[in-house]
C-alpha cells in the first residue's frame, strides 16, 4: 500500500516529507525509516499543521509496529511496548489535538485486531485511511466553505493551512481551492506569520502555484489593510477548538480576529471535526507549546535581537469564540450557540 501527495509520501517501508523549514528556497525531502525519525520531524517542523501531524505520527506508529514485529515479539509483547512508541509521538507537540486523535485511532485499531496474524497490514490500512479520509474531508470543508466567499472577494489568512499543513488539498486553503475551481476570482493577502514565517514561506508558495492572486504583507499592517476596506473576510485554520468554540491556532489569530471583529468582516475558521475537541471545555484549558527563543532573536538563520533579551515564544493563541464568525467542517457550516451546534455536529 502506498500514497503520496505533496506533503508526504508512504513507500510501505517508510515515510518521506517534504522538509518545510527549506521552502520556498529548495524542495528537500526527509526520509523517515523508524517511528523516532517521525516524531523528531514533527517535533522540529519539517512536517506541520494539526492534520498533516496526524497523518505523519499514524505512519509513524506502524512503523514503530514494525520494528517490534521484527523482534519476533507475540502480540501481547507488541501491544505492550506499542504504549511507548505512542508515548514518543504524543509528545512531540501538544497543542494540536489531531496527533492524539490519529494515535488513538491507531492503538483502536491494533485492540481490536487482537491477534498477532495480519497486524502490520490492519495497522497500515488504518494509516492510509485516516491520510484518504483527510483528503475527502478538506475537499467537503473546501465545498461548504466556498459558498460563504463572493467572487471578486478578497481574503486574509493567517499561517499556513494548506496541503502543507495537512495531507493534501487543505483547510482554510482548500476553502480558496474551492471556491477557484467555481469559477469565482479572489485576491488573497497573506500575512507574513512571525516568527516562523509560514505564510511567507509556505502560503505565499502554495498559493502562487496555483495561480491565485496573491499580495503578501508584514503581520503588523492587517489592521491598516482592513481599515483602507481591502479585506472582505478572513479565514483561518485550527489547531484545536474547545467545546464553547474558543479556538487555538497560530500565534497572531486572536490579533487578527479582534480587528476582523473592529472593523466588521467576517472571521471563518476552517477545520475538521477531529480538531474538535470537546472533552475541554474552554480555550483556558488548551495547553499552549512554547518553542525555542532563537525563532524569535533570529530570522533567516540570522539574529536580529540583542544577546541575553529575555523572549517568550507561545506558538499558539486562544481566540474566544465570540469572535468567530462560524466554524467551516466537513459537515456543514456551524454557527453560534457553539456549545450546542458543535455537540450537535459531533452527535449527528
Amino acid at each position: 500500500m502506498k500514497l503520496k501527495t505533496m506533503t508526504m509520501e508512504w513507500t510501505g517501508d517508510s515515510l518521506i516529507l517534504i522538509d518545510q523549514r527549506r521552502l520556498p528556497f529548495e524542495e528537500v525531502y526527509v526520509t523517515c525509516a523508524d517511528y523516532r525519525s517521525v516524531a523528531l520531524a514533527i517535533k522540529e517542523m519539517v512536517v506541520r499543521g494539526a492534520p498533516a501531524i496526524g497523518a505523519a505520527a499514524a505512519f509513524g506508529y506502524v512503523l514503530g509496529a514494525r520494528e517490534l514485529m521484527k523482534k519476533n515479539y507475540n502480540y501481547e509483547q507488541v501491544v505492550n511496548h506499542m504504549k511507548n512508541v505512542k508515548e514518543v509521538l504524543a509528545k512531540t507537540r501538544p497543542t494540536a489535538v489531531n496527533l492524539f486523535w490519529a494515535l488513538n485511532r491507531m492503538e483502536r485499531r491494533l485492540i481490536e485486531h487482537g491477534r498477532y496474524e495480519g497486524l502490520l497490514r490492519a495497522l497500515e490500512e488504518e494509516a492510509i485511511n485516516i491520510a484518504r479520509e483527510d483528503i475527502e474531508v478538506n475537499k467537503a470543508i473546501g465545498r461548504y466553505g466556498a459558498e460563504l466567499l463572493k467572487d471578486g472577494f478578497a481574503v486574509l489568512t493567517h499561517c499556513n493551512a494548506g496541503a502543507l499543513a495537512t495531507v493534501d488539498y487543505g483547510t482554510a486553503l482548500g476553502v480558496l481551492r474551492a471556491a477557484k475551481e467555481q469559477g469565482k476570482r479572489l485576491k488573497v493577502y497573506v500575512d507574513e506569520t512571525r516568527p516562523y514565517l509560514q505564510g511567507a514561506r509556505l502560503t505565499a508558495w502554495e498559493l502562487m502555484k496555483d495561480g491565485f492572486d496573491v499580495t503578501l504583507i508584514t503581520d503588523n499592517m492587517a489592521g491598516w489593510v482592513m481599515k483602507q476596506g481591502k479585506i472582505n473576510a478572513v479565514i483561518v485554520g485550527a489547531d484545536r477548538i474547545a467545546a464553547n468554540g474558543d479556538v487555538a491556532n497560530k500565534i497572531g489569530t486572536y490579533m487578527v480576529a479582534v480587528l476582523a471583529n473592529r472593523h466588521g468582516i467576517p472571521f471563518y475558521v476552517a477545520a475538521p471535526t477531529s480538531t474538535l475537541d470537546l472533552s475541554i471545555k474552554t480555550g483556558a484549558d488548551i495547553p499552549i507549546e512554547e518553542r525555542s527563543h532563537e525563532e524569535v532573536t533570529n530570522c533567516g538563520g540570522r539574529r536580529v535581537a540583542p544577546n541575553g533579551v529575555s523572549v517568550y515564544n507561545p506558538a499558539f493563541d486562544v481566540t474566544d469564540h465570540e469572535l468567530v464568525t462560524a466554524i467551516i467542517t466537513e459537515k456543514g457550516v456551524i454557527y453560534p450557540p457553539y456549545e450546542e451546534n458543535l455537540k450537535k455536529i459531533m452527535e449527528g
